[in-house]
């Protein structure tokens, strides 16, 4: 083992938080690694007819999905994970490698590589895919560089970490059950709260109305994804060494999380309250950036979050210089 392998083992064992590849980081790669699987099995075991703007099934239906799903929305996660093994990484040539990962996942931005109206995976796709591959090589190459991944330890604002996902996962319970490929209809209290199924009866004369949660994946569910990587990944901002990029990360999981939100919202509101005819507005569509009110309020948020955050992670720092 070189010595420069042994020193950055030997600082995160000592506990150096900016040495170690982030334990977060492996729960994050679970929960879309995960997910994928799910889309892949669900996708390739259903008919397109009861899915959501594929034109396939089998494997290849399968396969196709999980392609675009490498997109959008892993590329988006993948960006950031990058950001700080760039910071970690324990020579040029591997922090170069994920600034090439971080250029080739952002050609998730770029109109037309990831259009909802047709989820079909196309060559383009390719492009952010092998992005995604390389912020997991250089996970996997961090774990035998830096040795054993260590969890960020208590920081401020987990309370509110942990409040806001069991709260995302509770609103995505009818996503969970169609990546999977089934209603909520029938599940005790769930099938009550939720509609999943049919949201209206037939009528005669007039075709099937669609089910208010069609199977597989949704967008709102990629919001839940989002919002529960920002939750993880948040953790580490604060060990990341260079100012710049310490900034430039929190700024860009503030934005994630409020345009995670948007998708939630966007997308609950639509099948639970819109297909119940409880109203007839609906949340404005948040999938691209617009100039729109809507946008303008998730940029608003983003700022928020972020300066409540430095804010909060300053005053918890003095008080700990106070106490000792």
């Amino acid at each position: 083992m070189s010595e420069q392998r042994k020193g950055l083992r030997s600082a995160a064992r000592a506990g150096d938080g900016s040495a170690s590849l982030p334990l977060e980081f492996g729960v994050v790669w679970l929960l879309f690694f995960a997910t994928a699987v799910e889309m892949f099995v669900t996708y390739s075991r259903l008919p397109e007819r009861q899915l959501y703007h594929v034109s396939g099934s089998g494997l290849a239906g399968g396969a196709s999905r999980v392609l675009v799903f490498s997109n959008f929305s892993t590329a988006l996660v993948a960006i950031a994970m990058l950001a700080v093994l760039a910071d970690r990484m324990p020579d040029r040539l591997s922090a170069a490698a994920a600034v090439v990962g971080i250029v080739l996942c952002a050609a998730v931005f770029w109109p037309g590589v990831v259009d909802e109206a047709n989820l079909d995976a196309k060559p383009v796709n390719a492009v952010a895919a092998v992005g995604v591959l390389v912020a997991a090589a250089l996970s996997v190459f961090a774990l035998r560089m830096l040795g054993r991944p260590v969890w960020s330890g208590r920081q401020p604002g987990d309370r509110v970490r942990v409040l806001v996902a069991a709260a995302a996962l509770f609103v995505g319970l009818p996503w969970l059950a169609a990546e999977l490929g089934f209603f909520l209809n029938g599940v005790p209290l769930l099938g009550w709260l939720y509609q999943t199924g049919t949201y209206l009866p037939t009528v005669p004369r007039l075709p099937p109305f669609p089910p208010a949660v069609h199977h597989g994946h949704h967008h709102g569910m990629d919001g839940v994804l989002l919002l529960l990587t920002t939750l993880l990944v948040s953790r580490v901002v604060a060990s990341v060494r260079r100012r710049w990029l310490r900034v430039g990360v929190g700024a860009y999981l503030a934005l994630m999380a409020c345009y995670a939100v948007g998708n939630i919202a966007n997308d609950f509101w639509l099948e639970q309250v819109w297909k119940r005819h409880w109203t007839h507005w609906q949340i404005p569509d948040l999938l691209r950036p617009k100039l729109t009110v809507a946008w303008g309020l998730i940029v608003l948020g983003s700022v928020a979050i972020y300066a409540a955050s430095v804010w909060w992670t300053g005053r918890q720092s003095r008080a700990q210089l106070t106490t000792r």
